[in-house]
């Protein structure tokens, strides 16, 4: 498996994995951005995706499998965290092309996917917003949220680690919650394709449909794919169908 380690930037925790296709060279390979979930904290790591991305690696696709700073660190919270994974995805005009180019690695430019779980999906929808799906050359033409918390102004903003992010509560800063909420940004070129396992008990099912209503009234394209019999977790393993039906979403 080809693993490269790059930075984004100078903190210790701006950095990601970049793993290279594993098949043969393929004239345009897939490129995949991967953002962790775990509650935005320091409990948990880029290393809960790295079965996903060599099994996506393994599949012929390019993965960027970002960090970023976290609650507990210096920097991390409401916005800094955001900010790092902007910082990340604009990373792909890069030193991440830079090291594509180095090892001969063309991939498909036009149709990048960002793919983040649980707290991870809400940063990924939030800075894909940010960027309104551009990264210098590159384009991100889908998102997959899974299973994640994509309304911090409804039902999620009562959540400790919500608040925790925040570093607020949603009465004393409603805007604050809003200006981070991924369900009130506006309209950006690119397909939000929700995945939810069924069975989630962390994240009710309910916010990712609300979501999607909610967005395809705001004219942003939006779909949801729900996944019975599996909960939260099931994303970060290879072998659960939450991980086939991401799959068929990135055409891999």
């Amino acid at each position: 498996m080809r693993r490269k380690k790059i930075h984004y930037g100078d903190q210790p925790s701006q950095f990601g994995h970049l793993y290279l296709p594993e098949r043969g060279p393929a004239e345009c390979a897939p490129l995949v951005v991967l953002v962790h979930g775990g509650y935005w904290s320091t409990e948990y790591s880029l290393v809960i995706n790295t079965p996903v991305a060599r099994d996506l690696a393994q599949r012929g696709a390019a993965v960027w499998n970002i960090e970023y700073r976290r609650v507990e660190e210096t920097g991390g919270g409401w916005p800094g965290t955001g900010r790092d994974v902007v910082a990340a995805i604009r990373a792909l005009d890069g030193p991440v092309a830079e090291q594509l180019a180095i090892d001969g690695v063309k991939v498909d430019r036009k149709n990048v996917a960002v793919v983040g779980h649980s707290a991870g999906g809400q940063l990924a929808v939030w800075a894909v917003a940010q960027t309104d799906a551009r990264a210098g050359g590159f384009r991100i033409a889908t998102v997959v949220p899974q299973s994640a918390v994509l309304d911090f102004t409804g039902g999620a903003s009562d959540r400790p680690s919500v608040r925790r992010l925040m570093g607020v509560s949603f009465e004393e800063a409603p805007d604050r919650y809003a200006a981070a909420s991924p369900a009130c940004q506006p309209p950006f070129d690119a397909l939000v394709a929700a995945v939810h396992t069924a069975d989630d008990a962390s994240v009710p099912i309910e916010l990712s449909r609300r979501y999607v209503e909610g967005a395809a009234a705001r004219g942003q394209r939006a779909v949801l794919y729900e996944v019975p019999g599996e909960g939260h977790d099931a994303f970060v393993d290879p072998r659960s169908a939450a991980h086939r039906q991401t799959l068929r979403v990135l055409g891999i």
